[in-house]
């Protein structure tokens, strides 16, 4: 069979993890339900992911009782199933994968793109380049970005409080950490529906914490690979990241 074929034959869904509670942003809702810029940061999210005409739908897995997603009414053509949330990210990310398994016919004939919750900047081209390029083997592939800054290795000990507010952890540098192969990992992270699903299961088999798809497939034995992404897909985190991404999403749209 040619690659032509084999490519015709790959289906991509989305995978997004909305279960969090995003504690750090000390807001009054979940932060993929703070609204920006005439939505919420959730349907920006959900809208860039499923453009692409690649993309044959999305799975989002929600919290237990979350009574702001079905306020919001999200309207798409396509199709959107909605999974439970778990106690953590990964878990929430493998019932989802359990759940579009039961949906699709054959589970390694597609691919996901999972993708965080707060990340609505993502821009369309990385996307692009992320499908075309993360599907060509096994290993898969995620967005990503060379770090840029001197890395330090931090070595921690309780300290007493000596002024109002002090913290009481005291951090100093151990070792600089030679930056010249070192990436930050972004999202969306592209890998075949029946092999993540089967590497996230054997790493919480083995009680192995993964902070992100692409720790579970290497831990699996593969290698994903890095694609380069731009700046602006940033992960909203506390309340100065909301301002940045309108910033950056107003400047996308200019």
């Amino acid at each position: 069979m040619s690659d032509v074929s084999l490519a015709l034959e790959k289906q991509y869904w989305v995978v997004i993890p909305a279960a969090g509670a995003g504690k750090r942003m000390q807001a009054d809702r979940p932060k993929q339900y703070l609204p920006l810029l005439e939505k919420t940061v959730i349907e920006h999210t959900l809208d860039r992911l499923l453009a692409p005409e690649a993309v044959a739908g999305a799975v989002l897995s929600i919290s237990e009782g979350d009574a702001y997603w079905p306020a919001l009414g999200y309207k798409t053509e396509k199709p959107l199933l909605v999974a439970r949330g778990g106690k953590a990210r990964c878990d929430s990310v493998l019932n989802a994968l359990a759940l579009l398994q039961q949906t699709v016919n054959d589970a390694k004939t597609v691919w996901v793109l999972v993708h965080d919750a707060a990340r609505p900047c993502v821009r369309a081209e990385d996307i692009a380049q992320l499908i075309e390029r993360g599907s060509l083997s096994d290993d898969g592939g995620l967005l990503a970005l060379p770090v840029r800054d001197t890395m330090k290795r931090s070595s921690t000990f309780s300290a007493k409080c000596t002024a109002n507010n002090a913290p009481d952890e005291t951090h100093q540098v151990q070792q600089t950490i030679d930056r010249t192969a070192l990436w930050h990992a972004l999202t969306p992270q592209l890998f075949r529906l029946d092999l993540l699903l089967a590497a996230l299961h054997q790493a919480a088999k083995n009680n192995q914490l993964v902070t992100d798809d692409a720790s579970a497939m290497e831990l699996a034995g593969y290698h994903p690979q890095l694609i380069e992404a731009h700046e602006d897909n940033i992960k909203i985190t506390r309340a100065f990241d909301l301002q940045l991404a309108e910033l950056f999403l107003l400047n996308q749209l200019s």
